[in-house]
């Protein structure tokens, strides 16, 4: 009996050690990128959570690259994962995406955002589910969406300025969900017997954790936050449904309609989902980077100043001084763009933008094997100092003669290739709008927090508290 255990126990950990070998040695066609992968099926996904407190690159990537270059594999919950630093590697992925690479995100990410999240999706679907979005975010759906967003952030900051103080963060994005909620679904908290927005809140808090799904934890708060929200979406679903609207008004009529058609490839359970990050999309990672430019803002009183000359000209040129802001004045604020990149280039909103190899790739003498995760990171080109000089400060000169279309080698703030965020000049709007607004007539001053936290992704742990006043003088304002 006991020589029979003895051999169990052998059997048992040679296997765990042939286990632990081949996890650690994973098989390769060709040479893979150095690196680790870390403990059997945790890998290093401790490491790549572990917080921190710095708008540099993340300890965990910027240690690696130091150690192994700007191509390395890790693992991350469970998956073997290559990390791109490359800005060529970058480029080749995002120009090859449904050929050499798709877009993918680990279990964990899907189970957040919905299985059938556009994120997910791929070829014709993908394509099909962006135009219904164009049909909402492109210019022309923004020109007539750009009196309201205007209009917003006038009676906001109003508000704000008879308070002795505003959290900037919650603010804006309380300010910039209730337009999206909107436009998107008709949505009008004071009308309505739940609060959409808190679900939002609660799910945005296990976005980017430690994937655990155990009652008490970020990431279960996050799932339960998911869960009541499409509960909420799909109740609205049907009560459109059952009463249909004469005139389309909202995107729900547009996606009632496109369900309603014969031989529809949409789904509701993909129409919903794609309601779900939508929503998600329009507002947190704005009020994010919104947080950010008017902190950049304060502590640049240059940078404050020439944008604050720019808005002013824009007014000083009308014939009439109170109309409102118009499409072409929008598109002639150049410093403000300035800062719009520079903000969005130092916030990195997005740690880390995933994809999967579907077959064997060689670049630079390595070989990704089918199969594996691929994660690009942005801030290692945003924060590359032979791409940006002093990449770690706040200097939207950088940008000046640069015109931005889409993304670059050394710029993805907004992705890239066919999956670049149709939602980029939405966001544009939201912060150039809402500066022009704060810079006319309001002065502001920072009275605690606006302390910053990566764990991967960006927090104000502490908030960003300001007071905001009325100017003594200040250029004539139109009337809401």
């Amino acid at each position: 009996m006991l020589v029979a255990l003895c051999i169990a126990a052998a059997f048992i950990v040679v296997s765990l050690a042939r286990w632990t070998y081949n996890w650690r040695n994973p098989k390769c066609k060709g040479i893979l990128p150095p690196g680790s992968m870390g403990w059997p099926l945790l890998g290093e996904t401790l490491q790549f959570f572990a917080p921190t407190t710095t708008f540099n690159i993340h300890p965990f990537v910027r240690e690696r690259m130091k150690r192994y270059g700007p191509i390395f594999r890790t693992s991350l919950v469970g998956r073997p994962i290559v990390v791109s630093t490359d800005s060529d590697l970058n480029y080749f992925i995002f120009q090859q995406e449904g050929q050499l690479f798709q877009s993918w995100y680990p279990d964990t990410f899907t189970a957040i955002f919905g299985r059938q999240n556009v994120g997910s999706l791929h070829g014709f679907m993908y394509k099909y589910l962006k135009n219904m979005v164009l049909n909402l975010f492109g210019p022309e759906g923004l020109k007539k969406m750009l009196p309201d967003v205007e209009q917003e952030a006038r009676r906001n900051l109003k508000r704000w300025s008879s308070q002795n103080s505003v959290e900037m963060k919650d603010a804006l994005a309380s300010m910039i969900f209730d337009l999206s909620a909107k436009k998107l679904i008709s949505y009008d908290q004071e009308k309505s017997s739940e609060n959409l927005r808190e679900n939002f809140v609660a799910f945005i808090q296990g976005l980017i954790s430690f994937p655990v799904d155990i009652p008490g934890t970020a990431y279960h708060k996050c799932l339960q936050g998911r869960k009541k929200a499409m509960k909420m979406l799909k109740t609205m679903l049907e009560e459109r449904r059952a009463k249909p609207r004469e005139q389309q008004s909202d995107f729900f009529d547009y996606v009632l309609q496109e369900l309603g058609r014969e031989n529809t490839i949409l789904t509701e359970a993909i129409a919903l989902d794609l309601m779900f990050v939508l929503l998600f999309a329009s507002f947190e990672t704005t009020s994010l980077a919104l947080t950010l430019a008017v902190k950049f803002l304060l502590d640049h009183p240059s940078a404050l100043k020439e944008l604050t000359e720019e808005h002013e000209a824009i007014i000083r040129k009308r014939e009439n001084p109170d109309s409102v802001l118009t499409w072409s004045e929008y598109k002639s604020m150049t410093f403000t763009f300035q800062v719009i990149n520079e903000t969005v280039r130092l916030a990195n909103i997005v740690p880390g933008i995933f994809r999967k190899a579907l077959t064997d790739i060689n670049f630079k003498g390595f070989t990704i094997p089918a199969g594996w995760g691929i994660m690009v990171c942005p801030p290692a080109v945003h924060l590359n100092p032979s791409r940006y000089r002093d990449p770690l400060e706040f200097n939207p000169w950088r940008w000046q003669g640069i015109e931005l279309n889409g993304a670059t080698r050394n710029f993805m703030a907004f992705g890239g290739g066919m999956r670049f965020c149709v939602g980029t000049e939405f966001t544009k709007v939201q912060m150039a709008v809402f500066l022009h607004c704060l810079v006319t007539k309001y002065k502001w001053q920072a009275i605690k927090g606006g302390d910053i936290l990566r764990t991967p992704g960006l927090q104000f742990p502490n908030g960003f508290h300001v007071l905001i006043s009325e100017k003594l003088t200040s250029v004539q304002e139109p009337t809401t």
